[in-house]
C-alpha cells in the first residue's frame, strides 16, 4: 500500500483526482454488467481505434458525426479488466494527489485529459493500421507521473510494508516508485489484459507531455505555493 506523506499546510480535498477515479470505476462497472458482444462493441466504438481515427478517406462530416476525435478522450476512462483499472488508479492516487495540490484542481484535470488525449493520438500514429482500440488511462497517468517527477524530483513517498503481523512505514524516493510503475507497465504487456493495442508510445508520450506541462506550469505553481 502506498500513501502520500502529509504536508505542513492543511490541503484542500483533491476533488479532481477523486472525480477521475469515480468516473473510471463507474464506467468499468457499467461495462462489466453488459453481455460480451455489447461490451466489445462499446470498447471499439469509444476506444481510440487507430485505423478509424486516421482514416483519411472518411468524409469530414462523418468524422464529426461519429465523434472520432472525441474518442481520444473517452478511451481514457475505459478499462479492459480490473487489473488494468486498479493498476492505473493506484498510481494516479499516489502521484496525482500531490500533483493536483501543486497545480490546482482545474489545471490538474486539464493535464489529465489533454495529456491523455495527446498520448492516445501519438499512440495511434505509431499504430496507424491497427484495428484494435487503445483504451485505458495509462497515457493520462503517465502524464501525471511525468509532472510529479518534474515538480518533485527529490520527493520521498511513504510505503507501508507488511512485516509479519506488523506494518512498517518507510520513505523511499519517488523516482524508485516511478521505476516500479514502469516495470508494472511492462508486466501488463505480457500478463495484463489481452484486449486492446499495446501502445508503448502512449506511455512514453504521456510521460514526456507531463514533464513539459509541469515545466510550463512552474511559474504558476510557484505563485500558488507562495499564496
Amino acid at each position: 500500500m502506498f500513501v502520500s506523506l502529509p504536508s505542513r499546510r492543511k490541503p484542500s480535498p483533491p476533488w479532481a483526482t477523486l472525480l477521475i477515479v469515480a468516473a473510471c470505476v463507474v464506467v468499468f462497472l457499467w461495462l462489466a454488467t453488459m453481455p460480451q458482444t455489447q461490451r466489445f462493441g462499446l470498447l471499439t466504438r469509444w476506444g481510440t481505434v487507430p485505423s478509424t481515427l486516421l482514416d483519411t478517406n472518411a468524409p469530414w462530416l462523418l468524422q464529426l458525426t461519429e465523434l472520432r476525435a472525441a474518442r481520444l478522450v473517452t478511451a481514457i476512462f475505459i478499462h479492459a479488466d480490473w487489473l488494468h483499472l486498479t493498476g492505473n488508479l493506484l498510481f494516479l492516487i499516489v502521484f496525482g494527489v500531490s500533483a493536483e495540490r501543486a497545480l490546482g484542481s482545474m489545471r490538474f484535470l486539464a493535464l489529465f485529459v489533454i495529456g491523455g488525449a495527446l498520448a492516445n493520438l501519438i499512440g495511434a500514429l505509431t499504430l496507424a493500421g491497427t484495428n484494435a482500440p487503445i483504451i485505458g488511462s495509462s497515457g493520462a497517468v503517465s502524464s501525471v507521473v511525468g509532472t510529479y517527477l518534474a515538480l518533485f524530483p527529490r520527493a520521498r513517498l511513504g510505503l507501508v510494508l507488511p512485516l509479519g503481523v506488523f506494518l512498517e512505514f518507510v520513505r523511499i524516493p519517488a523516482p524508485l516508485l516511478i521505476g516500479f510503475w514502469a516495470a508494472l507497465q511492462l508486466l501488463f504487456t505480457y500478463v495484463g489484459p489481452a484486449f486492446g493495442a499495446v501502445a508503448w508510445w502512449t506511455h512514453i508520450a504521456g510521460f514526456i507531455i507531463g514533464i513539459l506541462m509541469a515545466l510550463l506550469s512552474k511559474p504558476a505553481v510557484a505563485r500558488r505555493l507562495r499564496g
